[in-house]
């Protein structure tokens, strides 16, 4: 049986003490990250750079001795490694050139045309599994299908996807040609990060809430389904994470549906209702409203202990409900982790 805290959990281990790790941990709200960012020049130069990638990855570790190390990435380095064109605004996010018809699939490349792209993520992945404590989780990641294809419809972040809902509707042939390049890349690249050193992958489905439906069963859960199929069919022993964010009801079975050994789940579910409904088929990840790692307080104490009260009869992995903001007190993670950890 493995000693690492998170592995126990995704094992199906109950807790007194979850692991604890934060989605986006590496980040803004930490000035070490901010100087390293400033050192790579941008974003994306940051992703790219395997010594600084790992750098800001270790960041949160050495401060505050998390259970698990999140690979430092973006979603979107897949389009851009199939041939999008992939810029950061500042202050704004993301944009992408836009597929809105068949002709722009013709521009992209296939999923096994990736690697050289990818190659300094997997390399950063090299340098953490040397370089972790030996108690800490490496996890890798990727977007799922749905969210990626709502970036390169609409060629940035949208609130209501609703480009990527308009192509799903109005042609249908392209979009799921798409949403299949897309699960047939995201395989590729997570089984690279896995042979890389990644020990556990989590697969983030960030726009899943707006499928509903027939919508959702065909594009959230059937491609998590496949993805997490074939790579435990490479790697029988890998522990996945699946997050359809805002999945509501959907959340109801979606972990033993898709063969995820984790549900992680947003901060509109309580933890009470996640222990009856979804503990039974998984690990439950979560889930902190991120606004109280701003605000702190007796409020964060309350909070965190409550959630570790609910879960307390299955496996739990405490993290947030999304990921932690620029505006985050550093202090109140430490705060956090007294809360959950005694």
């Amino acid at each position: 049986m493995t000693q690492k805290k998170l592995l126990r959990s995704l094992a199906g281990d109950a807790m007194d003490v979850p692991p604890v790790w934060l989605m986006r941990q590496a980040g803004r709200y930490l000035p070490e990250y901010r100087a390293t960012r400033a050192k790579a020049g941008d974003f994306l130069s940051l992703c790219y750079n395997p010594e600084l990638a790992a750098e800001v990855t270790l960041q949160p570790i050495r401060r505050y001795g998390f259970d698990a190390a999140i690979l430092f990435a973006d979603i979107l380095l897949i389009p851009q490694a199939l041939g999008a064109d992939l810029w950061f605004v500042t202050g704004e996010g993301p944009r992408l050139s836009t597929i809105t018809e068949a002709s722009g699939m013709a521009g992209l490349k296939g999923k096994d045309d990736i690697h050289e792209t990818l190659s300094p993520v997997y390399e950063t992945v090299r340098i953490l599994s040397q370089e972790l404590p030996k108690e800490t989780t490496l996890i890798g990641f990727a977007g799922a299908p749905w969210t990626v294809a709502t970036y390169m419809i609409a060629g940035r972040g949208t609130p209501d996807q609703a480009p990527a809902h308009k192509l799903r509707e109005e042609d249908n042939a392209t979009f799921e040609a798409l949403i299949d390049l897309l699960i047939e890349a995201t395989i590729e690249y997570l089984d690279m990060q896995v042979k890389a050193g990644a020990e556990v992958v989590k697969l983030f489905d960030s726009w899943a809430g707006s499928l509903k439906g027939e919508a959702f069963d065909k594009y959230a859960l059937a491609p998590a389904k496949r993805i997490i199929g074939e790579l435990k069919s490479r790697h029988p022993d890998l522990p996945v994470i699946a997050f359809p964010r805002e999945a509501g009801d959907k959340y109801i079975g979606f972990a033993k549906a898709v063969g995820a050994d984790a549900l992680a789940i947003d901060t509109s579910v309580d933890a009470a209702w996640a222990a009856e409904h979804l503990q039974g088929d998984s690990c439950v990840q979560g889930n902190l409203d991120p606004k109280l790692m701003v605000t702190g307080g007796e409020e964060l104490d309350r909070e965190a202990r409550r959630i570790c009260d609910a879960l307390r009869g299955g496996p739990h992995i405490f993290n947030l409900g999304h990921g932690i903001t620029p505006e985050a007190d550093p202090e109140n993670v430490h705060r956090l982790l007294e809360a959950v950890r005694g």
